[in-house]
């Protein structure tokens, strides 16, 4: 019988989960010194390098003094939630890492809830402990403050602690002993969780996570819950909704490194990865051909966000993308659904758009990143969040945020947040930072970090986390000032944009195409301006040397996705193409914009 351990670790975005899981491939020895396996080795999708966040959970295993230790990396960040839940199924303790300056976080408090929760045991890594300023005692004791808040039993009250630097690639009982590697964290971990109970009985494994491969199709991966699986097995698949289908095991992979490698069967307690199961959902029971048995179903909380998504049909359409028609999108909505949890997708009245719900900006913004990669075009309207009537009463979902910001300039930070509704719940001095806390209505968020950002300087460190549904807290200003929005067809000239330099700001540079209803800039009062900057200068045969004015442009603005999905109003949609986001009006002429005003106030 194999010695089996489940961990998943978990901690707040940027508090250093796969840069640990990196070292500890490394000191298992998975590498030959020559392997040039570069950091961040799980995050291995172009978005997750590039924005260096965890995105979607993954599995590998180690060998340490003979125990086999299962892995699993779950993403920080709240609006990748549904991941979490999902995954900690697998797990029987959890690593909490939390960084040893900042102290639990929103993000800590979401992931930490749903572990103690399910039942899991926790170990407490006090991570970054070479940072300046750091006070790794007084955050083991606001570790123990959150437990206790989250009414943890007294076996996960009495949690070991170590401190270390993964970066650094050491751990320690004693942060002001540096040691050599981490080793005392994986003894910690052989010692304090138990190991993986073999549980007599007819299978039962829950699918968890799902696998895709050109070669075999979808492969199911869970952990087997009881009993054992075996290949060429008769199975039954146990639906979420209660129906039974009958399957067969054809092939079956235990996780070992970093890759799989092919089993004849696997015992209770270990993760596998199961391929020749057709039609099975996330949540669905793999279990006994003649005695099934389902386990729980796996519960995700709801989205509190919603966008609308609908073909492109700007002038520019199929230019840039291959994918461009509403089979296309729908048919990749579809597939995202499969293994995307926290998402739900409605058709909505017109048969090119959909509404696509999910857990914040973030959520959102990732899958469309991850389409415009793919090929497809795309346009998404305004963030909307989710209302709900509860006793008869209009609610809304209300956040709790968290911002640390040099002291100097937290004054501009509680105004910003008090204008869309926030109240400051906490203000303290956390090192040279001034950390406030809030409560705020999700809407309220909706384009606050543009704001926060400006006012601070980029100093800003900002994050939140859903508390629930409260009652709806009025209406919140929106955007301050109107757009420039283009007159013409044509191609942009450095003449027209100095001289309408004074107007507002722009987000084109000279010699960009544009169209009729496409959003140049922002303007400077709170009306929209409809402008031509596609004019060149006229041209005479008189020339004198020194009278031309040489144009001074100030450099466009830039919207990353998620910044432009902020910036958007009711009446403006962001056109997402492989090659460039455009924001633009909904109606492109002037006239349409004017017999439609009223559809948007």
């Amino acid at each position: 019988m194999q010695n089996i351990r489940n961990i998943a670790i978990i901690a707040h975005v940027d508090h250093g989960k796969t840069t640990l899981v990196d070292k500890i491939l490394h000191f298992t020895n998975l590498f030959r010194d020559n392997d040039g396996t570069g950091d961040l080795i799980l995050d291995n999708n172009d978005l997750e390098r590039e924005r260096g966040i965890t995105i979607v959970a993954k599995n590998v295993s180690v060998q340490y003094k003979g125990v086999k230790i299962n892995v699993i990396d779950t993403p920080g960040h709240a609006d990748f939630g549904g991941e979490v839940e999902r995954v900690l199924k697998m797990a029987d303790g959890v690593v909490l890492l939390v960084d040893a300056f900042e102290g639990p976080m929103p993000q800590t408090r979401f992931v930490t809830q749903k572990a103690l929760a399910l039942g899991l045991k926790p170990l407490v890594v006090v991570n970054k402990v070479d940072k300046e300023n750091c006070r790794p005692e007084e955050v083991y004791e606001n570790v123990f403050d959150l437990f206790f808040s989250l009414d943890a039993t007294e076996e996960q009250l009495a949690f070991p602690v170590l401190y270390g630097s993964s970066k650094q690639g050491w751990m320690s009982t004693d942060w002001k002993e540096p040691k050599e590697d981490v080793s005392e964290l994986l003894d910690a971990i052989i010692d304090h969780f138990p190991p993986s109970p073999f549980v007599e009985g007819t299978l039962q494994m829950q699918i968890t996570s799902l696998d895709y491969s050109t070669f075999v199709g979808r492969i199911a991966i869970g952990r087997v819950a009881r009993g054992t699986i075996k290949e060429n097995q008769p199975i039954s698949l146990m639906k979420r909704d209660g129906k039974i289908v009958k399957s067969r095991v054809k092939e079956l992979h235990t996780f070992e490194g970093l890759g799989r490698r092919r089993v004849t069967e696997v015992a209770c307690g270990d993760i596998c990865a199961v391929v020749g199961i057709e039609g099975f959902d996330i949540g669905d029971t793999i279990a006994d051909f003649d005695n099934p048995e389902q386990l729980e179903v796996i519960h995700i909380d709801e989205p509190t966000m919603n966008m609308l998504f609908t073909i492109n049909n700007s002038p520019f359409f199929g230019k840039e993308g291959k994918l461009v028609t509403s089979r296309h999108i729908h048919d990749r909505l579809q597939k995202e659904l499969e293994k995307n949890l926290a998402l739900r997708v409605v058709p909505t009245e017109s048969p090119d758009a959909w509404l696509v719900y999910g857990r914040g900006i973030l959520h959102l913004s990732v899958l469309i990143e991850t389409m415009r990669r793919e090929g497809y075009e795309l346009q998404v309207g305004q963030p909307q969040v989710i209302v709900k009537e509860i006793d008869g009463k209009k609610c809304e979902p209300v956040e709790v945020l968290v911002v640390d910001v040099p002291a100097e300039v937290s004054g501009k930070v509680i105004e910003l947040v008090t204008q869309r509704k926030g109240e400051l719940l906490i203000m303290e001095t956390k090192g040279e930072m001034q950390h406030l806390e809030f409560e705020i209505p999700s809407r309220g968020i909706i384009g606050l970090r543009n704001n926060v950002l400006t006012a601070t300087a980029g100093e800003a460190v900002m994050a939140h986390r859903l508390k629930g549904y409260e009652p709806w807290r009025g209406t919140i200003p929106g955007r301050l000032h109107g757009v420039l929005i283009s007159l013409d067809k044509g191609t942009t000239t450095a003449y027209s944009i100095d001289k309408l330099q004074d107007r507002g700001k722009f987000f084109v540079d000279p010699g960009v195409d544009i169209y009729e209803g496409q959003i140049l800039g922002e303007h400077i009062r709170d009306n929209d301006l409809t402008i031509n900057i596609t004019k060149g200068k006229q041209l005479t045969n008189m020339r004198a040397s020194g009278t031309d004015d040489n144009t001074r442009i100030a450099p466009a603005i830039k919207f990353s996705l998620e910044e432009s999905m902020e910036y958007i109003q009711a009446d403006e949609y962001i056109e997402v193409t492989p090659l460039s986001t455009r924001l633009r009006k909904i109606y492109l002429t002037e006239n349409e914009r004017k017999v439609n005003a009223k559809k948007f106030q």
